[in-house]
């Protein structure tokens, strides 16, 4: 099924000339590379995917076209991660397909990301953490050596600043609120933080492109992560959680690996319902 870009997000073909595939990487590193990209793009599009339930349902007008922007802004730079995956990998399968054909335990996104959004005030603290998250990444990936990852985290750049800019700044507005809206926002950082290290989490694919200098590993994009946090979490008075159990760090599980919670398998027969009831459909 054909997918509706975001007008503010190139198009894939841009990044290479038109009708030619994307240049191979080495072979060592194609699998890696893949794996990284099927993260990335996983991530925009499930957190792109749940922001999008509010539209008709936010507790503001303003509110309800701030989160359909956003979702729209991970869709479009799904559409870029997820094409360049499919063209390293070499299977013929577009963006379209690693989207809407694959089963649970073939995606790669955080589990964090697929996490219900609940309340508002959820919603918000999810978007927060994963926010100073993908702003560290993107700045991460526009000096990666791979000139076609560079060029899409540049684009996407602007567009994560803009969301940790404001999505900070409601953190710290309900923190410092009403005593219910400080309660619920200190409720949300509660319920989510075990879901966060999984963000951190170094295994062989992440080593294998660092030492390519494709990408650092994770857990260097910690300490920068662990400030801005810190930082906003205090003026927006809510308690640090401190060291807590994390979810999907051992070599056996976490949504990097495919192993991702029941809420992922709900939300993917919504958003494929289309394409799988009628396969090969177009607009």
């Amino acid at each position: 099924m054909p997918s509706l870009p975001d007008v503010m997000t190139p198009a894939l073909e841009t990044l290479a000339p038109a009708g030619q595939p994307a240049p191979a990487p080495q072979e060592a590193n194609r699998d890696a590379l893949v794996e990284w990209l099927l993260r990335t793009g996983d991530n925009a599009l499930i957190l792109g995917q749940r922001l999008s339930e509010w539209c008709g349902h936010a507790p503001a007008l303003e509110e309800d076209i701030a989160l359909a922007n956003q979702a729209l802004d991970l869709i479009g730079q799904c559409q870029l991660w997820l094409g360049l995956a499919g063209a390293v990998e070499g299977r013929g399968r577009t963006a379209d397909d690693l989207a809407f054909l694959r089963d649970a335990g073939a995606f790669r996104n955080l589990l964090l990301v697929e996490r219900p959004n609940r309340d508002f005030g959820h919603t918000l603290m999810r978007q927060f953490l994963f926010d100073a998250f993908h702003l560290e990444l993107l700045e991460a990936a526009r000096a990666s050596s791979d000139p076609r990852i560079a060029e899409i985290a540049a684009k996407a750049w602007k567009e994560a600043a803009y969301h940790l800019e404001r999505s900070a700044d409601l953190v710290v507005r309900l923190g410092d609120g009403s005593a219910e809206s400080h309660d619920r926002m200190q409720a949300a950082l509660a319920a989510l933080w075990s879901f966060t290290g999984e963000m951190f989490t170094d295994d062989d694919h992440d080593r294998a492109l660092a030492d390519a200098g494709v990408m650092p590993l994770p857990s260097s994009l910690r300490p920068a992560w662990d400030r801005t946090v810190a930082q906003v979490l205090d003026e927006a008075t809510l308690t640090h959680p401190g060291e807590v159990w994390q979810q999907g760090i051992t070599d056996m599980g976490g949504g990097k690996r495919g192993v991702h919670s029941e809420h992922l398998g709900h939300l993917l027969a919504q958003m494929q319902f289309l394409q799988r009831a009628y396969p090969g459909a177009r607009w």
